[in-house]
C-alpha cells in the first residue's frame, strides 16, 4: 500500500482538485478517502467518518451497494459502451427513461441524457432557445437566474449561476444571462417577516421581466431551494408568487433538481413538494448516488413536443448521453430506493426525527438560525444572535467548524459561515443522533476559539 506522505506529494503534484486553493493544499496535505461503506468513511490512516454531505450531496442510497456493482459489471460485460447519436440507442438507456418519466410530474414524459448536472443545464440553456426559435419567438433568449444560485461550473452553467467569485475568473455571466435577488431571508429580510420577504423576494422577477420585455424572457431557472449557496430554502409565499409571475408572462421554469432529485426532500422530485409545474428538470448526482456519473433533463411535454416534432435536428449532444453503464446504475439505485421505500421513508420518519433533532442546536450560543426539509439542512453560525451580525470574514468561523467536525468524526461543509448537511437518505435515527452528538462538539470547540480570537 502507498503511504499517505507519497500520496500526498504525488496528488500536490499532479492533481489540480475542483474549487480548491492547490497552494494551501499541497501545505496542508490532501484527506486521503481509502473506503466507504453505509453512511460511513475511512481515510487512509484509518479514522472513521460519518459522511453528513452523502458524498458531494449524492449518495442517496449509501456506500457498499453491490447490487449497483453487479449491475453496472453485468452491462458492461454485454455492452459497455455504445452512442446514441446515428439513430441509435440500447435498452438500458430506453428502459431508463420510461423509468424516470414515470417518476416525474405527470405532464413531463421525455428525458435528454447528459454526464453532469452542469451539461444538464448546458442542455436548458441550448433546448429553451431553440423551443422559442421554433415558437416563432426567436427574441425569447434571456434567461433569469438568481443571485448566489448554483448550476455547475461550465461556461454556461457557472453564466446561470450567481456566484461573483466564479463570474470573476471567466469573463462571465455570457450574454444575455441575468440575475435577480434570491430569497435569502435570514441573512437580507431585515425587519420584514418571511412571507413578506418571500413575496418582495418573487416579485423581483416580475420587475426584471418588466425591465428587459417580455417577449425577450425565454426562461427562469431555479433551485427549489438553493443548495451550494448555503440550503436557502424560499419564505412559504415565494414559489406561489413566482408561478403567478412565470404564468402571466409566458416565461418557462427551469427547475434545477441536481440535489434536490430523487428523494432528498421526502418526494421524488422537490417539484412535488413544492407544489411546481416545471417545464425542464435538471438531474444527476442522486440519480446513481454518484456510483457513475450521470445527469439528465426531464422535459415538459409542451417542450419535448415541439423539440421532437418542429426541429428537425437538434445539434446537441454528449459522447456519453444514456452511456449504458451508467444507465445500469440509474436503474439499480432507482429499484432500490423503490425496493426498499426509501423516499417513503425519509417523508414519514427519518426527515421529521433529523430536523427535530436539528432544531436543538438553534439553542447554542454559535448558532443563528437551523433550517431545513427533507434531510437537507443549514446553521448559521454567528457572533450575535439578536442582530444575525458575523464574525469578520478574515476568521474564518466555518472553516475552524468543518474542521472540528472532522476531529469529531464528522464530514459537515461550511459555505462561508453557514455548514451545511445533507446525509444518506438510508441513515437510522441512531446515526441521526451520532450526527447530532457529533455536530455540537464541533460547535462548542468552534465557539471556544471564537472567544479566545
Amino acid at each position: 500500500m502507498t503511504d499517505l506522505k507519497t500520496l500526498q506529494r504525488d496528488d500536490a503534484a499532479h492533481f489540480i482538485h475542483p474549487f480548491t486553493d492547490s497552494k494551501t493544499l499541497a501545505e496542508k496535505g490532501t484527506r486521503v478517502i481509502e473506503r466507504a461503506d453505509g453512511i460511513y468513511l475511512w481515510d487512509i490512516q484509518g479514522n472513521k467518518l460519518l459522511d453528513g454531505m452523502a458524498g458531494l450531496w449524492c449518495v442517496n442510497v449509501g456506500y457498499g451497494r453491490q447490487s449497483i456493482v453487479d449491475a453496472v459489471s453485468k452491462q458492461m460485460q454485454q455492452l459497455p459502451y455504445y452512442n446514441s447519436f446515428f439513430q441509435c440507442t440500447h435498452p438500458p438507456a430506453i428502459t431508463l427513461a420510461k423509468t424516470i418519466a414515470d417518476l416525474a410530474p405527470a405532464h413531463m414524459n421525455t428525458v435528454f441524457f447528459t454526464g453532469s448536472g452542469s451539461e444538464s443545464n448546458d442542455t436548458n440553456l441550448r433546448m429553451v432557445r431553440r423551443y422559442w426559435d421554433l415558437k416563432g419567438q426567436p427574441n425569447k433568449k434571456t434567461i433569469i437566474s438568481r443571485e448566489n444560485a448554483y448550476h455547475g461550473s461550465t461556461v454556461a452553467g457557472a453564466s446561470l449561476g450567481g456566484m461573483s467569485g466564479m463570474h470573476e475568473q471567466g469573463d462571465l455571466p455570457i450574454p444575455k444571462i441575468v440575475h435577480i435577488a434570491q430569497p435569502y431571508w435570514y441573512q437580507e429580510g431585515a425587519d420584514l417577516s418571511p412571507e413578506e420577504f418571500g413575496l418582495k423576494a418573487a416579485r423581483s422577477l416580475e420587475e426584471k421581466i418588466l425591465e428587459l420585455g417580455e417577449d425577450n424572457v425565454a426562461a427562469f431557472i431555479a433551485e427549489p431551494f438553493q443548495g451550494a449557496g448555503g440550503v436557502i430554502i424560499p419564505p412559504s409565499t415565494y414559489w406561489p408568487e413566482i408561478k403567478r409571475i412565470l404564468a402571466k408572462y409566458d416565461v418557462l421554469l427551469i427547475l434545477d433538481e441536481v440535489i434536490s432529485g430523487f428523494g432528498r426532500t421526502g418526494c421524488w422530485f422537490a417539484a412535488e413538494y413544492f407544489d411546481l409545474q416545471p417545464d425542464l428538470i435538471s438531474i444527476a448526482k442522486g440519480m446513481t448516488s454518484g456510483y457513475i456519473p450521470m445527469g439528465g433533463v426531464i422535459i415538459a411535454d409542451r417542450v419535448a413536443d415541439v423539440i421532437k416534432q418542429q426541429c428537425g435536428e437538434f445539434t446537441h449532444g454528449y459522447t456519453y448521453s444514456g452511456h449504458p453503464a451508467a444507465a445500469a446504475a440509474a436503474l439499480e439505485n432507482i429499484n432500490i430506493l423503490k425496493q426498499e421505500k426509501i423516499v417513503e421513508q425519509v417523508a414519514n420518519e427519518i426527515a421529521p426525527y433529523f430536523q427535530q433533532r436539528l432544531r436543538t442546536l438553534a439553542e447554542h450560543p454559535l448558532v443563528g438560525e437551523v433550517r431545513g426539509i427533507g434531510l437537507v439542512a443549514a446553521i448559521e453560525l454567528v457572533q450575535d444572535k439578536a442582530t444575525r451580525a458575523r464574525y469578520n470574514s478574515d476568521l474564518g468561523v466555518g472553516t475552524w467548524c468543518r474542521d472540528f467536525c472532522i476531529q469529531h468524526g464528522l464530514v459537515m461543509r461550511s459555505v462561508g459561515d453557514t455548514m451545511i448537511i445533507s446525509p444518506p437518505l438510508v441513515i437510522t435515527k441512531t446515526q441521526v443522533d451520532e450526527l447530532i452528538d457529533k455536530a455540537l462538539l464541533a460547535l462548542n470547540d468552534t465557539y471556544q476559539q471564537c472567544l479566545s480570537a
